[in-house]
């Protein structure tokens, strides 16, 4: 008889290859369901080790959240995994998210807590009958059912504090409390990413942290998603961008440069995966890998591999 399917934390313990991994949302209508599928698509080809879906705090956005999860557990080969929050929600809500994934035979959660409605810097607000911390949600997934639980982990600081050796501190309890693995927020600076992992090992903190890309194709969306999330603009990534931002094709060259660059750095510096948020879309992120395959090193990577 087979044995269970491997686990993500099985993957990345076997250490035999750094992970490729994609990042989806939710369509909110038909259109956009369209994009998704033909994202899926074109990246499923790619023999991703694993796929996500972000999870919303209001009931219709969890809902549309569980369908896009089923759905996409539905055309892909690779492990699913569902995000879920602590925003806006009850335990019992949260428990209910949990049956909804096992139920879609979704065996990993991504558990963060969150950011408040009014985006990262607003005032954190836990639900009176909810949870405070992803840390406390880790322990809610893990004795909810045999899941894989992920958390995520800030190289330029999480926006609430940026303090650098808290988000240390955080990881490490993240990891006792039961997470198998972390997922980066998007970042540009490779030496971020590592010194994070240096402070969490001095903590004595195992965790296997991977790499969030996020591909660059219009400057005004990652300057906003670099304010939301509180990632840090190198000055030398904002002045490759802005000296080409009256070209749309030059922009989208240029950050693909920019991808590739921090992609090559971060494999060959150790990290164990990549995560690459597609917002919904391939060409991009098709594009980094297919550059990565001509890369020596990086050759025998499942990206490099894949992507020819």
């Amino acid at each position: 008889m087979p044995g269970p399917e491997p686990t993500i934390a099985d993957v990345l313990a076997a250490g035999d290859h750094a992970t490729m991994s994609f990042e989806f949302f939710p369509p909110r209508d038909d259109a956009g369901q369209a994009q998704l599928l033909d994202a899926i698509g074109g990246l499923d080809p790619l023999h991703p080790d694993f796929v996500s879906v972000t999870y919303g705090a209001s009931g219709s956005t969890r809902a549309r959240t569980i369908d896009a999860t089923r759905l996409i557990r539905q055309r892909t080969s690779a492990i699913t995994m569902g995000h879920l929050t602590c925003v806006s929600q009850s335990v019992a809500d949260l428990r209910g998210a949990l049956d909804a994934y096992a139920e879609a035979g979704v065996r990993h959660i991504l558990a963060v807590r969150g950011d408040p409605p009014g985006g990262p810097s607003a005032p954190w607000e836990r639900h009176p009958n909810g949870l405070d911390h992803a840390t406390d949600l880790v322990r809610l997934v893990k004795a909810s059912g045999d899941f894989c639980v992920g958390v995520a982990a800030f190289p330029d600081g999480h926006p609430e504090h940026f303090d650098l050796d808290l988000d240390a501190r955080i990881l490490a309890e993240k990891e006792q409390a039961g997470a198998e693995f972390a997922i980066t927020q998007l970042f540009f600076d490779a030496d971020a990413y590592f010194r994070l992992v240096e402070r969490v090992r001095a903590l004595g903190c195992a965790l296997p942290v991977i790499a969030g890309i996020m591909p660059v194709t219009n400057v005004r969306q990652i300057e906003r998603m670099a304010t939301f999330s509180g990632a840090d603009l190198p000055r030398v990534v904002v002045d490759r961008l802005h000296a080409v931002a009256d070209d749309p094709a030059a922009v989208r060259q240029v950050g693909v440069d920019i991808a590739v660059e921090l992609c090559d750095r971060l494999l060959a510096g150790g990290a164990p995966g990549l995560q690459f948020f597609t917002q919904n879309r391939s060409r991009a992120t098709a594009e980094i890998l297919a550059r990565l395959r001509e890369i020596d090193p990086h050759r025998s990577s499942p990206a490099a591999a894949s992507a020819g």
